[in-house]
C-alpha cells in the first residue's frame, strides 16, 4: 500500500460517477490525466465501466486490481421523492451495503488503494440551531444522522484493513444542473422564489468547484483521515442566502412557504428543510485548503456562469 498522494496517471475506481459531484470529479481527474473506473449496476458499456451490484453484495473481478484510490460517492436521492417509509429504507440501504461493499472488497486486496474517500454529508449533525459545529460534533437524533452514523461505520472494514480512510460530509452543493440549487433556481428565475420557513435556519452550502476540488485534497492529502466537512467557510440563514438569490438573478423573493405548507407537501423531508446546520469545515481550513468560491455571492454566480 503506497501512503502517498495520486502519481500521475493512477487508476481511481468511483462509485456514483453518474452523479452530480460523481462526474464533475470524473472530468476532473480524467483532464488530469488519471484513470478512471466507474461502477455501474447495469451492463458496462466501455472499458472504463466494470459492473458491481451493491444489494446483492457483488463487485466484478478485478474491479479494483492496482487501484491508488476508491471513492464511493453512491447512494438514493435524498430529496428524488417524498419520504416514505420504503424511500426511506432505501435510502439508508442503498447507502449502507455500498459502503459495506466496496469496504470489504478494499480490505480483502492483497495490494490496497493508498485511500478510500467515503461519501456522507453534514445531515449527521441533525438539527444544530444557530450552534456552529465541526468534526469534533457527535451525532444529531433523528433519521439523516441515524443513517449518517450508519454510512460511516460501514466503511470501517478497509480502515481497519489499514486504508487511509476518509468520510467527506458534504453540504448543499450549489449546482446549477443539479441537487437542491438544481430545483430552486428556475422557481427564482421565475420570480416565485422566497424563505422556507421563518428563514433562520441555517444551510451550509459548497460550490460544485469547491466540492470537487476538496475531494481532490482529500485523496491528496495523506495527513486527513476520518469525517471532514466539505462546506463553504461561512454559513448562511435560508434568508440570508434567499436574499443573495434574489440580489444576483434581480427578482424578487417577497414570496415565502410557511413551515405547515411544506410539511404537508413534503411530509418528513421538510424537517431536513426547516431545519438548521451551522457547519464549519475547521479540518479542511486547518490543513491549508483554500477555497475558490468561498461566498454565497460567488458561489451563486460560479454555478450561473
Amino acid at each position: 500500500m503506497n501512503d502517498s498522494p495520486l502519481a500521475p496517471g493512477s487508476r481511481v475506481v468511483i462509485a456514483g460517477a453518474s452523479g452530480l459531484i460523481g462526474s464533475a470529479l470524473t472530468r476532473s481527474l480524467t483532464a488530469d490525466g488519471h484513470e478512471v473506473v466507474r461502477l455501474v449496476r447495469r451492463e458496462p458499456r466501455g472499458r472504463d465501466e466494470v459492473r458491481w451490484d451493491p444489494e446483492g453484495r457483488g463487485i466484478g473481478a478485478g474491479a479494483l486490481a492496482g487501484c491508488a484510490a476508491v471513492v464511493n460517492l453512491a447512494g438514493a436521492g435524498i430529496a428524488s421523492r417524498r419520504w416514505t417509509e420504503s424511500y426511506k429504507r432505501t435510502i439508508r440501504e442503498s447507502r449502507v451495503r455500498g459502503t459495506t461493499v466496496l469496504a470489504e472488497a478494499v480490505a480483502s486486496l492483497e495490494e490496497r488503494p493508498s485511500v478510500f474517500v467515503n461519501g456522507s454529508a453534514i445531515g449527521f449533525y441533525g438539527d444544530t440551531g444557530d450552534r456552529a459545529v465541526d468534526e469534533s460534533a457527535g451525532p444529531g437524533e433523528g433519521f439523516l444522522p441515524s443513517v449518517c452514523v450508519a454510512w460511516e461505520e460501514a466503511a470501517a472494514p478497509a480502515r481497519e484493513a489499514g486504508v487511509r480512510t476518509v468520510l467527506a460530509r458534504t453540504g448543499l452543493v450549489v449546482a446549477r444542473e443539479g441537487g437542491a440549487w438544481g430545483r430552486l433556481f428556475p422557481l427564482f428565475r421565475a420570480g416565485l422564489g422566497g424563505r422556507l420557513g421563518d428563514g433562520r435556519q441555517y444551510w451550509s452550502f459548497i460550490s460544485v468547484h469547491d466540492e470537487v476540488a476538496a475531494l481532490r485534497y482529500l485523496l491528496d492529502t495523506v495527513s486527513l483521515s476520518g469525517p471532514v466537512n466539505l462546506t463553504a467557510p461561512q454559513p448562511l440563514t435560508n434568508r440570508e442566502i434567499t436574499e443573495a438569490m434574489g440580489r444576483v438573478l434581480r427578482r424578487p423573493t417577497v414570496l415565502g412557504a410557511p413551515a405547515g405548507v411544506l410539511r404537508a407537501a413534503l411530509g418528513d423531508m421538510a424537517e431536513d428543510v426547516l431545519g438548521s446546520q451551522r457547519v464549519l469545515p475547521t479540518r479542511l481550513l486547518e490543513s491549508g485548503f483554500g477555497f475558490t468560491y468561498p461566498s454565497i455571492e460567488e458561489t451563486l454566480r460560479a454555478a450561473l456562469d
